[in-house]
Parts: C-alpha cells; sequence; structure tokens
C-alpha cells in the first residue's frame, strides 16, 4: 500500500502536476502546505529534513521523499501505466518534450508569472524580455497543436500534464488569454480539462495563499 504526502504551496505549477497526475490515476495524498513564500524552502532546517534542493514540490512516496518533478511523473506513469506513451517512439518523444517544457516553457512561466503576479513591483524590462521568450514558446506549442488531439500520440501523457499546468493558472496571473494569442493551446488544455477527475489547479491545491498583485 502506497501513501503519498505531496508538500507544495497552492501556486506552484510544479506541484499541480504531482498532484493531477495522482488524481487521474486515482491516487489520494495527504496535501501538505508549505510558507514557500515566507522563506520556508530557503532555510537550513527545511533543506536538511525535507529537500536539500530547496524546491517544491516534494512528494513522500511511502515516506520516501522524491523531488523534481519530471522524473517523479515518469516514475508515477509506469508504476500505474498511464500517461507513459504506447510505445518506444512514443515514450521518446514524451521525454522530448517534457525536457523542452522544463527548461522552456515551464521554466520562464514560472519566473514570468511569479514576477508578474507575486512580486510588488517587478522590473518591466525583464518581464518584457520574459514575455518575449514565453511568446515564442507558446508559438511553438501553438504550431505543434494545431494538427494533434495531444501533445504525443492519441492519447494524453505526462508531456501533456507537464505542459499544460502553469498555463491552467487564471489568466490575470499568467497575463494571457489564451483563447485570443493561441487558439490551438487553448482547444488542448479544453481537452485535457475532460480527462475523468480532471480539476484546476487551486481545486486541488488548497491553502493560504500568496498576495496577487495582478
Amino acid at each position: 500500500m502506497t501513501g503519498y504526502r505531496l508538500h507544495y504551496f497552492p501556486e506552484s505549477g510544479n506541484s499541480y502536476k504531482l498532484a493531477l497526475m495522482l488524481t487521474l490515476c486515482g491516487q489520494e495524498f495527504e496535501p501538505v502546505w508549505t510558507d514557500f513564500g515566507g522563506g520556508v524552502t530557503r532555510t537550513a532546517e527545511w533543506r536538511r529534513t525535507v529537500n536539500a534542493m530547496g524546491e517544491i514540490p516534494v512528494l513522500e512516496d511511502s515516506g520516501s521523499p522524491l523531488t523534481q518533478t519530471a522524473p517523479i511523473l515518469l516514475r508515477l506513469a509506469e508504476r500505474y501505466g498511464r500517461f507513459g506513451g504506447a510505445d518506444e517512439d512514443e515514450r521518446y518523444e514524451v521525454l522530448r518534450w517534457l525536457f523542452w517544457d522544463n527548461h522552456k516553457l515551464t521554466g520562464y512561466m514560472a519566473t514570468y508569472r511569479f514576477m508578474r503576479a507575486f512580486t510588488p513591483s517587478p522590473d518591466p524590462q525583464v518581464l518584457a524580455f520574459l514575455h518575449r521568450r514565453l511568446d515564442d514558446y507558446l508559438g511553438i506549442a501553438e504550431q505543434h497543436l494545431r494538427d494533434r488531439t495531444f501533445v504525443v500520440g492519441a492519447g494524453p501523457t505526462v508531456a501533456d500534464l507537464s505542459m499544460s499546468a502553469y498555463i491552467s493558472f487564471p489568466k490575470h496571473e499568467t497575463g494571457y488569454d489564451l483563447a485570443e494569442s493561441h487558439p490551438a493551446v487553448h482547444a488542448w488544455l479544453g481537452r485535457i480539462a475532460t480527462l475523468p477527475g480532471w480539476k484546476p489547479p487551486y481545486d486541488l491545491l488548497p491553502g493560504k495563499r500568496m498576495h496577487c498583485y495582478a
């Protein structure tokens, strides 16, 4: 019997990826709210006892802490036989898009959204730089999804769950009205939202929220 505890904070798209994966696989987890905004993940005690990398999320799997979202998603996909790709070629594509997402789409959207929505005085030049990069990456996703139902193959994979997470938050946080700017991406998000058990981020990630300045 596997017991999961998810250390998270509600605004974390990476936390949402794991919460959604577990939920779609029919698994329950104990949510462990973490005061990320208060700086707890930067303390020596938290890094000694929870995650030496100083990052959220952390998924405890029967007491063993797992970190880094992409390999956790792949581990869960293998364990439950879901969302991992249908064959060797699809599994390669899942890895390819996971790595791209972590380095590009998630990496830049997480930073842009945090600065734009959750800091009181973001540097406009930095925001403009990040926005230009995001326009490029969302454009790549838009082109890819124009003639595909999901990112890889005929069904959803962890690549879809990973790429969709940060852009599933409210548009006043992300700064993008995807229905207008990226209709293929918006339609793809709609298809993901029809998966049995799907819930939006703040429904899966309860707890005290950081102040939003956007």
